[in-house]
């Protein structure tokens, strides 16, 4: 598939232009979550470097959101949080971890009770393509922060379970995790973990709200 060239025609612009707000939205609430979680176990790092915002300007990363918007799936700038403000470390480093794919799912959850409420939303219009796009990126972003490899959420979340010594090891390969991920992006070896997974979740929204409209 021609990505680029698809991007650039006519059509490609237009589904761009939907997607970029879906996308905005879905980094946005995405690192939103991780900084409100965390300053509500006490740490406030986040809220004093203006982390806690759901201005995009705040967390957006040009190369996460490029592969958002080409593949559904991205980072963000991550939120800084200081654990030793937290009462119980590991646990608020579990918490603050899952917080922000838990905002991505959350969005999903509230988009098909919208359409669920106003099946009007999924006319095949500009309104249809954008909460199509919503239910989409957030479910690729919420899945792809979920897989354990440094420095992504659930690499915390995994870690936090290992004993000291493997935990070390562990985080050591966030020194290298964007070169793996990227490795895995274009050898197609991620697509080939999340696709089932996303899937899953789109089937089961799609069959709940779409289907249950007629």
């Amino acid at each position: 598939m021609n990505i680029i060239g698809n991007m650039f025609s006519a059509d490609g612009l237009a589904d761009l232009l939907l997607r970029l707000p879906a996308v905005l939205w879905a980094i946005s609430f995405h690192e939103f979550c991780h900084g409100w979680v965390a300053y509500k176990l006490g740490d406030r790092t986040a809220a004093m470097q203006g982390r806690l915002s759901l201005n995009p300007l705040a967390h957006i990363d040009p190369i996460g959101a490029v592969m958002l918007i080409l593949f559904q799936f991205g980072w963000a700038r991550p939120v800084p949080i200081n654990s030793r403000n937290f009462r119980n470390p590991r646990k608020g480093i579990v918490l603050v971890s899952l917080a922000g794919a838990g905002g991505n799912f959350l969005t999903v959850i509230v988009c098909a009770l919208l359409i669920k409420i106003f099946p009007r939303l999924l006319a095949p219009d500009a309104m249809g393509k954008l909460m199509i796009n919503m239910l989409a990126v957030n479910i690729g972003l919420g899945v792809f922060n979920l897989i354990p490899i440094p420095p992504l959420d659930g690499s915390k979340v995994l870690g936090m379970m290992l004993p000291p010594r493997m935990m070390r090891t562990y985080f050591f390969l966030e020194n290298y995790g964007m070169w793996i991920i990227l490795a895995l992006v274009f050898t197609g070896i991620l697509q080939l973990i999340m696709t089932p997974i996303i899937n899953f979740i789109w089937n089961f929204i799609w069959m709940r709200v779409v289907l249950s409209l007629f």
